[in-house]
Parts: C-alpha cells; structure tokens; sequence
C-alpha cells in the first residue's frame, strides 16, 4: 500500500517557500516539534536556539490562523499532524581559487510545510486532565508561596513588635534611672545643706562664746598704773636707803 501524498494529507496547512535555508537545517527542527500540540510546539520553538526556530514558528502561527478562519476549528484543539521541508532551487555560484580555478558555491532554498489537525477525543480528554492538573499544581503552588510569605510577614511583624516593646521597656528603664538619679542628688544636696546650716550654728555658738578683746582705753589705764606703782616702788626703795644711811 502507498503512503499518501503530501498534498493529499487531511488538515490545515501554511507553507513558505523558497526561504534561503537547507532543508536539512529546517529538518532538525521540525523534527522535535512534529507530532506535538500547538501550545507546546510554541513553547518549544521559543526554547530552541537555531535559526530556522523562528521561520517555522511564524510558519506555524500561519497554519492555526487557516484553521480557526477557515475551517472554524479551535486553536487549543490543533496538534502538527505533519511538518517537512522539501529543497527549493539551488543557486550556484563560483569563488576564485589558486592558479585560475574557480570553487563551487550553492546556495540552498527550501519550501517548509507545516498541516495542523484536530486531536482525536481520547487525546483531548489526555491533555485536558493534564492541564488540569498542571493548574491545579501551579494553584497549590501559589497558594504554598502565599501561605509562606503571609507567616514570613507575620514572623516579621512579630520580630518589629517584641523590638519596639523592647526599645520601650528601655526608655522607660532609663527614665527610672534618671528619676533615681535626680532623687540621690536631691537627697545628697539636702544632707549637705543640713550639714552647712549645723556648721554656721556651732561657728555663731562659738563666736557668742569667745571674750571680746579689750579696747585701746582700758590698756592706756593698765600701762598708768603700772607707772605709777613703778614709781611708788622707787620711792619706797628710796627712802629705805636713806633711812639705813641715818
């Protein structure tokens, strides 16, 4: 039995012809993607690194666009039911080479043709349980890394409210030890002025004691009747010698 035809294939179909590529580059890639459904033929066409990635992407793109306008099909529906790249015309050219020859250059083309279908229900019903439960991951996920950030927030707030309760009982521990500090001097201040008033007491009580010191009148007085004694003195002793004279 022969194989069908390309051009016999059933679905949706975009080409690009002619593009300046081997047809072997395009190849590599069509080959990953052959076979898969849209959204993951997308998702690894952006993934892949080689120039001919971004030509069958857009060739893609084309082939969902004809099938949702044309054929009313829905894009979440589609799989790549067929992707190849046939060679297009060859374009030779000529490089000089040493002592007059010439070297061959061909520059490729290909014709890349990428057919969209629809999957079939058993199929659907596998990728629709699959995106299901890949939702139903990123959901559980989402709400793991909510829940996580919600208890580091409270952790956070927390460890800020035990700080300023902490910084509080400190201001108020240093406002108790300035008010003990203020009160000590107070009292220190209070016992030194006792202290100077007894002082001053018992200097006046002192004073009050002490004999006032004689005025200049009262020694005059004493040094005459000391004169005066004096001189009684000599006379006394005076008339003593005379008397034992006689």
């Amino acid at each position: 039995m022969t194989a069908s035809k390309t051009n016999e294939r059933p679905g949706t179909r975009a080409t690009l012809r002619g593009f300046p590529m081997s047809a072997s580059k395009a190849r590599v890639v069509l080959n990953i993607v052959r076979g898969e459904d849209v959204n993951t033929a997308r998702e690894i066409l952006a993934g892949t690194t080689r120039e001919a990635a971004d030509v069958i992407g857009k060739v893609l793109a084309s082939a969902v666009a004809n099938a949702v306008t044309n054929d009313a099909q829905n894009a979440d529906e589609l799989y790549i039911s067929a992707a190849f790249a046939d060679e297009g015309i060859t374009m030779k050219r000529f490089s000089p080479r040493a002592r007059g020859r010439a070297g061959k250059i061909f520059k490729r083309s290909t014709h890349i043709t990428v057919i969209v279908s629809r999957m079939d229900d058993e199929r659907l019903e596998h990728l629709r349980n699959a995106r299901s439960a890949q939702v139903a991951a990123s959901r559980s996920r989402r709400v793991a890394s909510s829940r996580r950030r919600a208890d580091q927030t409270a952790s956070l707030n927390k460890r800020e409210a035990a700080h300023e309760a902490q910084a509080e009982l400190d201001a108020a521990e240093e406002v108790a030890n300035e008010a003990s500090i203020e009160a000590t001097e107070s009292d220190v201040a209070n016992v030194v002025d006792e202290s100077a008033v007894g002082a001053v007491d018992s200097i006046s009580d002192y004073d009050d004691e002490t004999p006032a010191p004689p005025d200049d009148e009262d020694d005059e007085t004493v040094a005459d009747e000391s004169d005066e004694k004096s001189k009684k003195d000599e006379k006394k002793a005076s008339d003593d010698a005379t008397e034992e004279t006689n």
